[in-house]
């Protein structure tokens, strides 16, 4: 059975399911959902997103059951998504899969996991997120007769490769993905939306956690502004609504600006298709200039005030320490790791296994791991 199309009111500069460049492996289907919904579904009920419910953002797991995971940010980021994709008529169900599959390769203990990694992988090839999360779908999730991985698309497949952020820099892209040339306005959008989702979600939880407060957010101009509007629509506000309006509202001037620049930039080159879009091969998605600037500033507060405050510091210390001591003691002792993982050593080599076994931890079971190993008394 072949996959249908979807909606008929994609723009021309939009990606289509029916005119997808396909799958690695060729599958006989038992439905016809559209090729972009049937990828997002695989990305949902693969065993790495699942495994985001207990990986970091800002805060680890076990300080407190409100802050942000990696699998709620990820749906904030598809959330955002898809507003953006449809205000542009492009293709929603792309959008939300790239969005879900954005962290799948994301370490425990956030960015920290991915320093340490990449510091001691160096001259083993290295680590890096969205390799990662590209590795994640493409080998080593195991669901399907015939193959490993998820046999997504290529466009969501190029568009996990070529994510980009103040984080997440894309190496050069595989030769398969058009290397040197800008991603789907799809794959675009997700660095913005991604951005959109945890200035604002790190904004209410660094709040929550008393790190940040009302007073110092007062002198963020693009907070200051936003917030002003909303206390002079309802003057009575009380603080803990006025946090929730404020967000709610920057996120939609945020989606606002960013959709305003793509239509603009999209009447000035005259891009009408995809076809047109690549041999443009210029991005389209950013946000206007004053807005740019503003949104740097509120940046800039919350990495000196929120990221680097000495508490999260030192959970970042003690991550460090976690990780490097796995990392050597399985090394060392390759027949602590699970049987599975073994198998691979022979395919991978020892140390790109090891890091995958490490990637693939949530902060819990790393945590949990490290007892067994290292604490005498801890039952293994």
């Amino acid at each position: 059975m072949t996959e249908s199309t979807e909606r008929t009111d994609l723009a021309g500069y939009a990606c289509s399911s029916a005119l997808s460049r396909g799958r690695k492996h060729h599958e006989d289907f038992r439905d016809q959902r559209p090729a972009f919904e049937r990828d997002r579904d695989r990305i949902i009920h693969c065993a790495a997103f699942r495994r985001l419910e207990y990986k970091t953002q800002v805060f680890v797991n076990h300080e407190g059951d409100y802050y942000r995971t990696r699998l709620t940010h990820s749906l904030e980021v598809a959330q955002i998504g898809r507003a953006i994709a449809r205000k542009l008529h492009l293709n929603e169900e792309l959008t939300e899969a790239l969005a879900l599959a954005h962290d799948l390769g994301h370490t425990p203990f956030g960015h920290t996991g991915e320093e340490v990694l990449n510091r001691l992988m160096k001259g083993r090839g290295g680590f890096e997120h969205n390799l990662q999360s590209f590795r994640v779908v493409d080998e080593l999730e195991e669901r399907y007769p015939g193959f490993n991985g998820l046999n997504l698309t290529w466009e969501l497949r190029e568009g996990i490769i070529k994510h980009a952020s103040p984080y997440d820099v894309p190496t050069e892209a595989l030769a398969e993905f058009l290397p040197g040339v800008v991603p789907s306005i799809e794959g675009q959008i997700i660095n913005y939306a991604d951005e959109i989702a945890y200035n604002n979600h790190d904004i209410d939880d660094g709040l929550k956690s008393g790190y940040i407060t009302l007073d110092m957010l007062a002198q963020v101009a693009l907070w200051q502004k936003v917030s002003a509007g909303v206390r002079e629509k309802y003057p009575a506000i009380d603080d803990r609504r006025l946090v929730y309006q404020t967000i709610s509202a920057l996120i939609g001037l945020l989606i606002g600006d960013i959709c305003s620049t793509i239509t603009a930039n999209l009447q000035r080159l005259s891009i009408a298709s995809l076809d047109d879009l690549r041999r443009v091969n210029k991005p389209l998605a950013h946000f206007s200039s004053d807005l740019t600037v503003l949104n740097l500033e509120l940046k800039r507060f919350l990495f000196d005030n929120l990221y680097r405050h000495h508490k999260v510091d030192k959970m970042r210390v003690k991550a460090e320490i976690f990780i490097t001591r796995l990392f050597e003691t399985y090394l060392q002792y390759p027949n602590l790791l699970p049987p599975k993982f073994r198998l691979r050593v022979e395919r991978f080599g020892l140390e790109r296994t090891v890091c995958d076994y490490i990637a693939g931890m949530t902060d819990r079971f790393a945590l949990d791991e490290y007892k067994r190993l290292f604490e005498p008394y801890e039952r293994v």
